[in-house]
């Protein structure tokens, strides 16, 4: 009996912790793949792939099922990916490095260097910890960088939606010069009859006062 009942109770444990990760992967910062696969930025290429396998066969859909198991799975991925790419991962680095730098110096004072470990002394007992700060840091730092990302893209379309009006109007306006010149072509042989007849009248009227004056 009690054997059934630690089986159950390990069970549920178990299912507890995979669905805490489902979530808290949920609700991770998406622009921040460190983040997602909870690891600090100084981590290795193994303990990235070590980390990801950990996780992904801890929360996969196929051994547990959650309503948004699918989704965390996929952003586990993602994630991983996104540090597999030496360009994509250099990027990030840069901007957590930025973002530590900024956290130590606001920390340290004066006194603060980039060589500083996350286990020095002054880094301990702080809150909230010092990992969290970075992250803080960083999620700012992206939040800005995809902010302006965005209003970049917005304004090459709308750069691009000007330059597409533009062009549609020189075209339009090509196309009413053709109309207007194929307009006049048609109505040539009219005109040249319209010429025709006025000069005939005015001949005519021409030798009529002649006659009248002789």
């Amino acid at each position: 009996m009690a054997s059934n009942l630690d089986t159950v109770l390990k069970k549920n444990a178990n299912d507890l912790a995979k669905e805490l990760e489902v979530e808290r992967i949920i609700k991770a910062f998406k622009l921040n793949p460190y983040d997602i696969l909870d690891l600090p930025i100084t981590a290795t290429e193994a303990e990235i792939k070590k980390q990801y396998r950990k996780k992904s066969l801890l929360i996969h859909p196929d051994k547990f099922k959650h309503e948004k198991g699918l989704e965390a799975f996929d952003f586990l991925k993602k994630a991983e990916d996104h540090l597999s790419d030496p360009a994509k991962r250099k990027d990030i680095d840069m901007i957590m490095t930025h973002a530590r730098t900024q956290v130590l110096k606001a920390i340290l004072g004066s006194g603060y260097s980039t060589n500083i470990p996350d286990d020095d002394p002054r880094l301990s007992n702080l809150t909230p910890p010092f990992d969290q700060q970075v992250r803080a840091k960083g999620r700012e730092i992206l939040v800005e960088d995809e902010l302006a990302r965005r209003r970049k893209t917005k304004l090459t379309y709308a750069n691009e939606g000007a330059e597409k009006a533009k062009q549609e109007a020189e075209v339009a306006a090509r196309k009413r010069k053709v109309e207007d010149q194929a307009k006049w072509e048609e109505r040539r042989e009219e005109r040249i009859s319209d010429w025709r007849n006025f000069s005939n009248k005015k001949s005519k009227k021409s030798k009529k006062n002649a006659h009248v004056l002789g």
